[in-house]
């Protein structure tokens, strides 16, 4: 099963259901999941029972501020039943996490350059924000860095740090984390900062939890980063940017994921709509750019390995579909695939 978040300000209603053939690569709607306002990235719990949706909004409740959402998947039907929904404290809130336990979840507010925590019931009932940090600043890019916009929250793998990346402020803050309560703690140090007017935007760490990948948005790249997870630090060890040398256009790097042998890694970029595919070397996990290929679509949004690994699906925001990308497990190449239709998709997440 793949669940699919989506943009509603034209057709989509929701979050949609979708049947997946790992054999063919054939996607089928099996249908609207959960009609929801804006649920534009989506998390499920270690349980895979609780789906977490972010609501990107701008006004909750008449308030200025965006919203968080906890669903009961049921399998058998393929649809998702609301438990509640609470105030993100923050608007165009952009991405949503559980932390390893499923007993906490974060969400970051772009629009309102905010982050905040909140604790997870058995049932999967959200509490009120339990910690809530408001950003302040702005960064040297006058039109896309006039104010702080966290735009990811990521769990170390040990589960005692929270890592929000802000494309605003150029930084990724890291805080403690006690899981049993979601309350968080700012680290020392509290951040770790890239080139002015980078843009930190995706961040996913490697299986061995020894390095982590950020890619940032204005600069196109992906920093690799060293983890010292005992005071819970990130050091810079390489960046490498996406784009082509010859690339005149505005760059957007998005989003990435790495293969389940951790010997390929896949980044998009959304305004020049390529995947960049990289190699990982297993000593110290730099990348090696392999090549670039098209996402199938306009401005990628999002992208997921389906569970074998042989398929690589790509949510394309301005074209209206899913593309689906054939992949050789051995050589990392990808070679162009299928297309299904959907208004306006952002997240896409196996179940």
């Amino acid at each position: 099963m793949l669940l699919v978040g989506t943009q509603t300000s034209g057709a989509s209603k929701g979050v949609y259901a979708y049947s997946f053939d790992g054999a063919t690569g054939e996607l089928k709607q099996v249908g609207l999941a959960a009609e929801a306002d804006n649920p534009t990235f989506l998390a499920l719990a270690p349980n895979g029972k609780t789906v977490l949706v972010a609501n990107e909004l701008d006004t909750y409740e008449g308030k200025s501020g965006g919203a968080v959402s906890s669903y009961t998947l049921d399998r058998a039907s393929a649809r998702l039943t609301k438990v509640n929904e609470v105030a993100s404290l923050g608007g165009g809130t952009c991405h949503v996490a559980f932390d390893h336990t499923g007993r906490s979840a974060f969400a970051a507010n772009y629009g309102g350059g905010s982050a905040a925590s909140f604790s997870v019931g058995a049932d999967g009932r959200l509490s009120s924000a339990v910690s809530f940090f408001q950003y302040t600043g702005h960064g040297p890019d006058e039109k896309r860095q006039k104010a702080s916009h966290a735009h990811r929250v990521t769990v170390s793998p040990d589960n005692r740090f929270l890592l929000v990346n802000d494309l605003g402020l150029d930084v990724i803050h890291i805080y403690k984390m006690d899981a049993t309560t979601a309350k968080l703690i700012p680290n020392e140090p509290a951040v770790w900062r890239s080139a002015p007017g980078a843009g930190p935007r995706a961040l996913l760490f490697h299986p061995n939890g020894k390095f982590a990948y950020c890619v940032t948005e204005m600069a196109s790249a992906v920093v690799v980063l060293r983890w010292d997870a005992r005071p819970g630090v990130l050091e810079t060890v390489q960046e490498v940017v996406m784009r082509p040398p010859d690339f005149q256009g505005t760059t957007a790097g998005d989003d990435i994921v790495i293969d389940r042998e951790a010997r390929f890694a896949y980044a998009t970029d959304r305004f020049d709509d390529i995947i960049a595919t990289f190699s990982i070397s297993s000593a110290d996990g730099r990348l090696t750019l392999v090549n670039r290929t098209s996402c199938g679509g306009k401005v990628p949004r999002h992208l997921a390995l389906d569970p074998s690994g042989r398929w690589l699906l790509v949510a394309n925001q301005a074209s209206d579909n899913i593309s689906v990308l054939a992949r050789d497990p051995k050589t990392g190449q990808l070679t162009a695939g299928k297309s299904f239709p959907l208004a306006k998709p952002q997240c896409l997440v196996f179940a």
